[in-house]
């Protein structure tokens, strides 16, 4: 028996040592899932050593299933993971798709400096949110028309149009747009049409053609 035990508690050590190299591996500011160490021990063994750390204050929870390595400045502490960081955790996890929507679309492509205090993505998963700090990362469900140009610049423009609304749309954005955009870019505008309301389609030919 006790033998046994011993056994089991140096493989939890191993099984602990692995996870903590992994994580200093990839360096101070990651964003993980307990999926990434699942080649390293069992689900359990893997969640008990994320708990062990945690507790140790080594990483920071930020929510159900999504742990950081924290970073920190000498001027201002220690830093929240970014945005992106957190995204990509996110999708490789859950196997979904993000789309920026709203304002932080908009402000992705210049269309506005201003910096919301609610991050908005579109998902074709499940809803939930992300606290880091004063910012907040939303995942709100959407559907599959909506997400049919997820990862596209053409995807982006339109949730960033959606955003500034019809009666914004001025000659200012359009031209702001065309200086911003590839020539590529511009011509998947053409070919994503179909996927902008009506209300959009003069303005995106203008900002192809230009």
């Amino acid at each position: 028996m006790f033998l046994l035990h011993n056994n089991l508690n140096k493989k939890t050590q191993s099984i602990y040592k692995s996870i903590t190299n992994r994580i200093y591996g990839r360096g101070r500011g990651c964003v993980f899932t307990p999926n990434y160490f699942l080649d390293l021990g069992s689900r359990q063994a893997v969640g008990i050593t994320l708990h062990r750390l945690t507790r140790a204050g080594t990483i920071r929870n930020l929510s159900r299933g999504l742990y950081y390595f924290p970073k920190s400045s000498a001027l201002l502490g220690e830093l929240y993971p970014t945005i992106e960081a957190v995204t990509k955790a996110v999708t490789a996890r859950d196997n979904v798709k993000l789309q920026p929507f709203g304002a932080y679309a908009a402000n992705l492509l210049g269309l506005s400096e201003q910096v919301p205090a609610k991050v908005v993505f579109l998902t074709n998963g499940s809803a939930r949110k992300v606290k880091l700090g004063q910012l907040i990362i939303e995942l709100r469900a959407a559907t599959s028309r909506q997400m049919a140009t997820a990862g596209r610049t053409s995807g982006l423009v339109f949730a960033a149009l959606r955003h500034m609304g019809k009666q914004h749309l001025t000659e200012q954005y359009i031209t702001q747009l065309s200086r911003v955009l590839s020539s590529a870019d511009r011509r998947r505008l053409i070919k994503d049409l179909h996927y902008a309301p009506a209300w959009m389609h003069t303005a995106l030919r203008k900002i192809a053609e230009k």
